[in-house]
């Protein structure tokens, strides 16, 4: 069973934007949320995948994921099968010195303002090179999981950030 291990991090200013050496847009919809399980639709660029994730059992540091790539035409036609909402983003990637990639993802439309910053581990306790665009950390913090953001939105928080 796939593993997903990563720490969650707000971002303070767009200095990552100069470091990266990829940046995608994505869309993503969920056929199904709830109870910390997701089954997910997203287009990154021209292409589509379906993941399904379980529920966390250690803070949100870890779950189970299991994500395959479908061709675009599908994708695009499970959208229509999505809850209402989409998560729009552009996610830039930054390699840091050390090896890890950290994720960082730009929100649009309702989320406009929100930027997000995560880091793949192979362990929950394995180090990683902190660059200095990242603010505090996260994870865990249900509110800023993709799902919950499709259905409260960042523009909707007001003073709760």
């Amino acid at each position: 069973m796939a593993q997903e291990i990563e720490r969650k991090f707000r971002v303070l200013d767009d200095s990552f934007k100069a470091l990266a050496y990829d940046h995608t847009r994505i869309e993503q919809g969920y056929i199904c949320s709830g109870s910390g399980r997701t089954v997910r639709v997203r287009i990154r660029g021209n292409r589509g995948y379906l993941t399904i994730k379980g529920p966390s059992r250690d803070g949100g540091i870890s779950r189970y994921e299991f994500e395959t790539e479908v061709a675009l035409a599908d994708a695009q036609e499970l959208m229509q099968l999505c809850e209402p909402g989409t998560i729009q983003k552009e996610r830039w990637l930054v390699r840091m010195a050390d090896g890890h990639v950290f994720e960082v993802d730009e929100f649009f439309g309702e989320n406009e303002g929100l930027v997000m910053a995560e880091v793949e581990l192979s362990a929950a306790d394995e180090p990683f090179q902190r660059p200095a665009f990242l603010g505090d950390e996260v994870t865990g913090d249900r509110r800023y999981y993709n799902a919950h953001l499709r259905r409260y939105p960042y523009c909707m928080w007001g003073d709760a950030v």
